[in-house]
Order: C-alpha cells, then structure tokens, then sequence
C-alpha cells in the first residue's frame, strides 16, 4: 500500500513537521511527569466549567469548507457562509449569478522581482488550467481481508471502500474523467458526479508561502465585508507556477499548465445537496458546526498539527532550547529564479522549509510582514528563530530515541497541551492509529505501516518524548481507544489522528475513508451512555490541502491563519444544526480546554492568549478586536443537553 509520505515527499521519506515553543515556559520535570502518568483510572477528569467532561479531538487531512459544504443548506434560522449562499454556485454545482466572486487570475511575479504576496499585474484566466488527474490507478489495497489487516478504524460494512475508487489514470496527465477537464469555467468545478465521491483525486499545493500567495492579500483590497483584503483569486496561478520539489533547479523550456502536474485541482469540491460526503452533512444537521472555523498556520500537515497542541509555531534549535541557524540548505526561498514568473527558488515542498520571520531581508519575509505592519498586526516573530513552516520529521522516534536526520526538527522545548494537564493532574491521551505498528518500524519500510509521525505534536516535545512514563502512557493507539471506550473509559482530553489510509487526504485517502473511521468512534461513544452524556467530540482537519475556500481569514501573525476547514462539534450539548460564526482556529480547541478545566494560556506569546472575538452587526464573521479567537463555547447550548 502506497502511503501519503510517499506521494506527497517523496524525495525524503517520512518527513514530519515541529512543535513551538514560548520562551522561558516551564518544562515538566521527570519526576513530575512519571508521577503524573499513573493508571487511567486514577487519573483526573479535573473541575469543568461546563458539563463536558471529556473532550475527543478527531483529525483528518487536506479539506476546506467550501470544498466539502460548497452547497449546504442549514435548517430554518440558521445561516452558512459558502459557494451556494453566495450565489457564487447554484445548487446543482453549476455557476452561480454571482460567480465572479469567485474568478481566479494569472500573474506576473517575474524576476528580478522578489516574491510578491499579492502581484500587480493580474488578469482572470477565460478558463482554467486543465483539470490533472491525482491518486493511484488502481486502488492502494485490493481485498477487504487486506484493508482488515492493516486497518483498524472502520466499521466492518466499509472496509469495502478502501479497495474501491482508483482512478484508471497517470497522476500528473488531463482527468479525462470530467468530460470538460480542458475548458472548466473560471473559478470552482463540482467533481461529481464525472469523478464519482468515491474515487481518488489530486491533491493541491498546500505549503506556506504558496499558501499565503494564493490568497492575494493587500490592504488595497480592504473593504467592509472583507476587512483583511484577502481576495483568494490565484489558487490555479500558483499550482501551474512555482515548482513542487524543484529545489533550486530551474524550469524545463517547455514549461506550461501542465508542467507542475498541479493543474486546477484547488477549484473542485463536492455536492452535498446531491449525496456527496452524507456523513459529514449528517453530522452538521445533527450536531453543531462552525462555518467560520481555520487552519491557524499557511502551510502543511505538521505546522498545523504542532499548532493544535503548542498554539504556536516551533524553531530550529540546538536540542537543548536554544535557538540556532539551520543550514542554508534547510531554508525557505520563494524568490523566483531568474528567468522565470514565480518559480520557487526553494519551494518548501521536499528540502528547506525553515524561516527567520524577524528578519525582513530574508527571502519572502518582507512581503509578508509588510502586509501585516499595513494592517496592524505583529508578526510574533522572535529575533534569531526559524521557524518551521511545512513539514519535517519530528526530533523523536517513537521510543523516545533521537531522531537526528537531516530533514528533521530537533528536539523541541516547547510547552504543550500535554504538559499543562500533567502539571493539573487531568488526564489526556494521543491516540496515533498504526502507533503499535511504527513502534517497530520507525524507518516505514514496512508498506503497511502508515503512521502519521509528523502529525503527532508531543512527538517533538522533550518533556514527553524523553520520559518513559509519560511517553508510554499518554501516547497510545486507537486499538487502545476502542478498547478505553469499550471499557468505559475516556481520558478528560484525546486528540485522535487517523492513518494515511483512512484520514481522508485526497491522492493518498478518499473523504469517505474518514467519514467510516469518524463514524467508528462517534457510534462507539454514543453505544457508552456513561461516556456520551458529559463527552464533546470535535471533527475538524488539519488544514485545507490547498482548495480553494470564499470565506473570511483573518491575519493573526506571520504564521496564518489560512483557509477554512470544516470543524463539527458532536455532543449531547449541542443543538441540531446550529451553525457558528465566531472566529476560530485550531487553538481554538486549547481555548476550549483551558477555559472548561481552569488552565492557563500555554506561554506568554501562544494564541491561547487572543481575546475571544467581538463583531460587529453588518459583519459576524470579521473581529473588530482581531487578532482574536474564540473557545468553541458558541457551539455549546449548556442549558438544554442530553439528546
């Protein structure tokens, strides 16, 4: 079985991304901690300022909101924000009156010239580049018995979907699939019902620097309604220009549409008012969700993942909590090549990814922080750090050796989650699906093992990861949550990520393989009345793969936030179909924990630090005290639980 680290880096293997750091935030001692990682039943559900007493975090990968709601209706009196209720679409997925909302352009960011976060000189594609093809031919497993051997996280009547949906085609070549992949209009395709929802597609661009270029963002642009002046009009521009792992080479002389085996894959999404993701639209009519909700750092799977259990962006170090310079091949440079319109000098996809935002005369710093200083916000960048951006291995393995290869983040001091519930005596859990596997196979070279290492944010941690109690106790993997529900148990906090196989990341996973391993532990919990009555679960992703998205974002600091996601909160405390619009991000969910167990911000520069957000009438999606966000509590109805 092929595995998403293959597809998406595959000149490095497992790759993984860091955690961050607060200066001089306490470290968990080693005895502190070994006391602390006792049984899980003499661990503490804490004092909750609210009924919930457990919180489960579930992760999938690479989805905006549009892309999966683009077409969804609330229930009377609610409203959401999308392609549909902007007229930007009809409801059978085809433009909309108002679809030049949603028109994308080419540019000019041609050397000399340095990155541009928002080019000049624009121009709106007639049609866009042709839609390519994406995920493999046939599928990754063959038989049912073989996905039940490698797989744990479906329920039994869906193993079927992951021997189903290959896409008979090249990666890279024209999806001859959708019967207009060569003239598509101007802005976002539906892919049904040509490319059916169960079948593989091509996963967008989705690093940092391409990330924020994508969304065109200037003070030029600002206007009530979108006070950031983020237009998100050059999502296909940037697929077709800047290089994937081209590392510093420059681009063939033929180079066209075709060239980057991008195409236009960030403008499709999916119909759910046609059948489309059923789950997830279930889940939103029966539950809670925000249409207002983000990844909270530009950029790919292990920033984002860092991002939900420090609230921060993590820096290269020493291994020892000093800050140090990477080397000059570890870093980031958008600048394009001489020659060429917007060809990453060093892309961030598979070689350096790490930048010292402090410093404006690094490459495509200044664009960035220049954009920021115009809209008054601080970029949060201490002096002399470099941040990760995208995504490199974490400093550990998973017995707690280290892990020093190249491509690697060291060993991070940062303060997270884990460690400020230690410190309270509340229990939490990491539940990695295939951990026992990679335990024994660290190197992948097992083609089963599909562990997700970069996306574990205590795997960096020191104060976790070198501690053998704490280590062992508190990262698990999900047979063990199956088997913690089955027995009636649940820490106060689990943050739960799927497989490769199953965590819904478009080329390497499908969204209805996500939609089976929710669906697993939504249906487990809910068979636990004890469990049910006072547990939260929160289905969110990790960030948006790189589609396209028409809603508000908000400029928080260098780092993001990015694009929408979808983020559902299932719970007894919830009433059906209520849709939020307070501003949120992933440190959002800390917020959460922090305000219902009692517990303070992580570090003095953390996000956990915003104020909740404060809108105005003409705008509820907008802070006017930005940068701000919310603690999930909107989702909540406290005063009616129970269904």
């Amino acid at each position: 079985m092929a595995k998403r680290k293959v597809l998406e880096v595959a000149l490095l293997g497992s790759m993984g991304l860091g955690a961050c750091s607060g200066p001089g935030a306490p470290a968990v001692s080693a005895e502190t901690s070994a006391l602390t990682a006792a049984a899980p039943t003499a661990a503490s559900e804490g004092r909750t300022d609210t009924p919930i007493k457990h919180v489960v975090v579930i992760v999938g990968e690479n989805r905006t909101f549009d892309h999966v709601y683009a077409t969804y209706k609330p229930k009377h009196g609610q409203f959401v924000d999308n392609l549909l209720s902007k007229g930007i679409i009809k409801e059978d997925g085809t433009p909309g009156p108002h679809f030049d909302l949603a028109v994308q352009k080419k540019a000019i960011d041609k050397a000399p010239r340095p990155y541009e976060l928002s080019p000049g000189s624009k121009s709106p594609y007639k049609v866009l580049p042709p839609a390519l093809a994406g995920g493999p031919k046939v599928p990754f497993v063959s038989t049912v018995a073989e996905a039940m051997a490698i797989e744990t996280g479906l329920p039994d009547d869906e193993y079927v979907l992951a021997t189903t949906g290959g896409t008979g085609l090249d990666s890279g070549v024209i999806d001859t699939r959708l019967p207009n992949a060569t003239t598509l209009p101007p802005g976002p395709f539906q892919l049904t019902p040509h490319i059916a929802y169960d079948a593989y597609t091509a996963s967008p661009v989705h690093r940092f620097y391409q990330m924020w270029q994508q969304l065109d963002c200037s003070p030029s642009h600002v206007t009530f309604a979108n006070p950031s002046g983020c237009r998100s009009d050059l999502f296909p521009w940037v697929e077709v220009t800047f290089g994937a792992g081209s590392n510093g080479q420059p681009p063939p002389a033929d180079l066209n549409d075709l060239t980057t085996g991008e195409g236009s894959a960030a403008m499709g999404f999916y119909n759910v008012a046609q059948g489309d993701a059923p789950y997830m639209k279930l889940l939103a009519d029966s539950y809670a969700m925000s249409d207002n909700f983000h990844q909270s750092i530009q950029g790919g799977t292990g920033a984002n993942h860092v991002a939900l259990g420090t609230g921060d962006a993590i820096w290269f170090s020493d291994g020892a909590g000093h800050a140090i310079v990477p080397p000059t091949l570890n870093t980031e440079d958008p600048n394009p090549l001489p020659g060429t319109n917007n060809w990453y000098t060093q892309d961030g996809y598979s070689g350096g990814t790490y930048t010292d935002c402090a410093d404006e005369s690094q490459p495509g710093v200044g664009a960035v922080t220049g954009y920021l200083h115009d809209m008054r916000v601080k970029p949060n960048c201490d002096k002399g750090h470099s941040y990760l951006l995208n995504n490199y291995a974490p400093g550990y393995f998973g017995d707690g050796t280290v892990n020093d290869g190249q491509f690697t983040i060291p060993p991070s001091s940062v303060r997270n989650i884990g460690d400020a519930l230690l410190e309270h005596d509340i229990s939490w859990r990491y539940y990695g699906d295939q951990w026992n596997v990679y335990l024994k196979d660290p190197d992948f070279l097992n083609p089963a093992d599909d562990y997700c290492d970069i996306c574990n944010p205590f795997q960096y941690s020191t104060s976790i990861m070198a501690n053998a109690a704490v280590r062992t106790q508190h990262i698990k993997d999900t047979t063990d949550l199956y088997t913690d529900i089955a027995n009636g148990y649940l820490p106060a906090v689990s943050i739960v990520k799927p497989s490769g196989l199953v965590d819904g990341h478009p080329a390497s996973s499908k969204l209805d393989l996500f939609e089976g391993f929710t669906k697993k532990i939504v249906e487990l919990i809910r068979s636990q009345p004890g469990l049910w009555k006072d547990t939260a679960i929160i289905v969110t992703f990790d960030e948006g793969g790189g589609y396209y998205d028409s809603g508000y974002i908000q400029p928080i600091d260098f780092f993001g936030d990015g694009t929408r996601i979808p983020m559902i909160v299932v719970s007894p405390y919830t009433q059906a179909g209520h849709v939020s619009h307070e501003y949120g991000d992933h440190v959002s969910v800390l917020k959460f924990i922090e305000r219902n167990w009692g517990l303070r911000p992580l570090t003095g520069r953390s996000r956990d630090n915003l104020p909740n957000p404060v809108t105005l009438p003409g705008n509820v999606y907008a802070p006017v005290n930005g940068p701000a966000l919310g603690d999930l509590y909107d989702l909540f109805d406290f005063g009616h639980g129970g269904h």
